[in-house]
């Protein structure tokens, strides 16, 4: 979700925790047994309804291998390819509805609930943002609102509930709130995404939001039950996100597939940790893709950091997770407080004295070239898994260029965050190919040139 802060648009800081709600039921879903291929585009920029419309039947495209039509049982097995536009937030613009009407989606490794804009938006905080297309129910045949009699409008569990009532038409209407203060709500609706007359998901349930901080959606993709790939039985994403443009031009682009990867002969694989509903720990969040981290490298030099910090305890407090929908990482004190020490240990003097970029890093820099310069002393940052699994962030790319010719590492503290987890966020997933296989538990990397496999 967008923040509202300067200097930093688009920026969301997605966490569950008691003020962050989750969804424990789902209504019952019919799935289909068709294997087929789909492209549509994911971009950053605002289009108009046109251009949308164009891109998407432009670019929707099925196998030769199946064409049959897909039944209404068993389960579903896609093999979707698409490319993004990135810059600190992947959009994909998706098929919603029958016939499909482009909306642009916040790609969201880091929530539940998926929502479109729907008519009658209204921005609740200045300055608002740029107008994009909303969806229409009139216009489609298969959009219906779940009314106050559903399940999901009863009574939940607290702090793992999302909280719904009873409009004045009956309707179940929801409000979602985020960490950084930004919120949706409206009503909670069933429909369809329709890549191609004959194949398009079961009926999923999303939000369809009438006010909102931001003008696009979500897709949310976690481990929740109500998330796009449980409802619609996926079994396995990938994304790989190119290195961010530095200078003026066009948007690098990414590749996202839905499915199997043809890449994936190379990745290395770390088990996901999973935690049961039972296991209601304060700041635990049971939904997100939660890995085992071991340690930070920092200039070839391992960090005095304990593996139990990059761990869940008792109280939850130190998971860490794989977030596509946050732009930084972010660390708890006992590990952020050890790399801050070393930065300062190395480049101390050239830092950026009293200054916080988005009230959370304040390891930044001045100067035009401060990103290469400061970079080269520090060298390169890498994040070590289980199995010898790492993460290389290369010295061209530890520090972020934030404006104003500041550049800043692209850390942030927890604690400023008013969290109490460890978030690997997608400005640390450039040129990387990251792969959420959920049938087998486990999450995979592998190095690659993003920006040419668009």
């Amino acid at each position: 979700m967008p923040m509202a802060m300067p200097l930093l648009p688009l920026f969301k800081m997605l966490l569950f925790f008691p003020f962050f709600i989750t969804i424990i039921s789902a209504a019952k879903l019919t799935t289909t047994n068709s294997s087929f291929s789909m492209s549509f585009p994911l971009t950053t920029h605002s289009l108009s309804t046109n251009a949308t419309a164009k891109m998407l039947s432009s670019s929707l495209m099925l196998s030769s291998r199946n064409t049959k039509a897909p039944s209404s049982s068993s389960s579903s097995s896609y093999n979707l390819r698409s490319t993004f536009k990135y810059s600190n937030v992947l959009i994909v613009t998706l098929p919603i509805g029958t016939p499909p009407q482009a909306q642009q989606m916040i790609l969201d490794t880091g929530s539940q609930l998926s929502w479109i804009q729907c008519h009658n938006k209204k921005a609740v905080k200045p300055p608002p943002p740029p107008p994009t297309p909303s969806f229409d129910p009139s216009l489609s045949s298969t959009f219906s609102v779940l009314p106050c009699t559903h399940p999901l409008c009863k009574p939940q569990i607290p702090d793992f509930t999302l909280p719904t009532s009873c409009d004045q038409n009956r309707l179940c209407h929801y409000s979602y709130f985020y960490a950084d203060g930004s919120y949706a709500e409206g009503n909670l609706v069933r429909e369809k995404l329709t890549f191609a007359p004959a194949h398009s998901t079961p009926p999923l349930i999303l939000g369809c939001a009438t006010y909102s901080s931001d003008a696009r959606g979500i897709l949310g993709i976690n481990r929740g039950r109500l998330s796009f790939s449980s409802q619609a039985k996926i079994n396995k994403f990938s994304y790989c996100v190119p290195p961010r443009q530095v200078q003026p031009g066009p948007a690098p682009t990414g590749s996202f597939y839905l499915g199997n990867n043809p890449h994936s002969t190379g990745f290395k694989y770390i088990p996901m940790l999973t935690f049961s509903q039972s296991q209601r720990m304060p700041n635990l969040d049971p939904l997100a893709y939660t890995v085992a981290m071991n340690g930070i490298r920092i200039g070839g030099k391992r960090l005095n950091i304990s593996p139990a910090v990059f761990r869940p305890d008792a109280g939850g407090s130190g998971q860490t997770m794989v977030d596509s929908g946050s732009e930084f990482t972010y660390l708890v004190s006992e590990a952020y407080d050890k790399v801050r020490e070393e930065v300062v240990r190395i480049v101390g003097p050239r830092m950026k004295k009293e200054y916080v970029y988005g009230g959370m890093a304040d390891m930044c820099f001045d100067g035009r070239d401060a990103g290469v310069e400061i970079g080269r002393l520090i060298g390169e940052m890498v994040f070590e898994f289980e199995k010898g699994v790492e993460i290389v962030v290369p010295k061209e790319r530890v520090l972020a260029d934030v404006g104003g010719g500041v550049h800043c590492i692209g850390i942030g503290s927890s604690d400023k965050l008013g969290a109490a987890s460890n978030i690997i966020g997608n400005f640390h997933q450039q040129n990387l190919w990251v792969e959420f296989d959920l049938t087998n538990r486990r999450v995979g990397f592998g190095g690659a040139d993003c920006s040419r496999l668009g």
